[in-house]
């Protein structure tokens, strides 16, 4: 009886957490990310998220958040980032985004050996109508796989 109150109080904690956490944002429409399995990102390992849209009026950001290691090896990353809107019209764009300074500090925020980032790629943009968007993550470095990466994601929030 006992350890069924103690897992009983750590469930009502978590999702007491999680109800916290989802409550602070409300500009946020989503801010999903993606664990990379054994923090080794390879080309056919796309991270994949849907959006739904329902304000056509509104303008929005678009950030990409990742997080790597602090054994990754560069101080940038190239990645692929594939569209689909409701319509069926696909687009591909090809981003850098710069994770250390020239001398190799890391412009992310640090907690034990990972390193976030959550990087604009695109801002007070207009998606052309509601509906549900469909997002790939590609990473598009030489390595194949990419190692250190620990997890990829996607932020949509609504400017105001």
């Amino acid at each position: 009886m006992k350890r069924f109150k103690k897992i009983l109080y750590l469930a009502a904690c978590v999702l007491f957490t999680v109800l916290l956490g989802s409550c602070t944002d409300s500009k946020a429409v989503m801010d999903t990310n993606s664990l990379i399995t054994d923090h080794n990102w390879s080309y056919v390992n796309r991270a994949k998220f849907d959006c739904k849209i329902d304000d056509d009026k509104a303008t929005y950001n678009l950030y990409f958040n990742v997080r790597v290691t602090d054994a990754y090896k560069y101080s940038n990353l190239f990645v692929l980032i594939h569209q689909t809107s409701p319509g069926g019209l696909k687009k591909t764009t090809r981003y850098e985004l710069k994770l250390a300074s020239k001398d190799g500090e890391w412009l992310g925020k640090g907690s034990g050996n990972l390193y976030s980032y959550q990087v604009p790629f695109q801002t007070n943009i207009k998606f052309p109508a509601t509906g549900n968007y469909h997002f790939e993550i590609e990473q598009n470095m030489r390595d194949n796989p990419l190692h250190e990466v620990s997890d990829v994601g996607l932020r949509v929030e609504k400017t105001k």
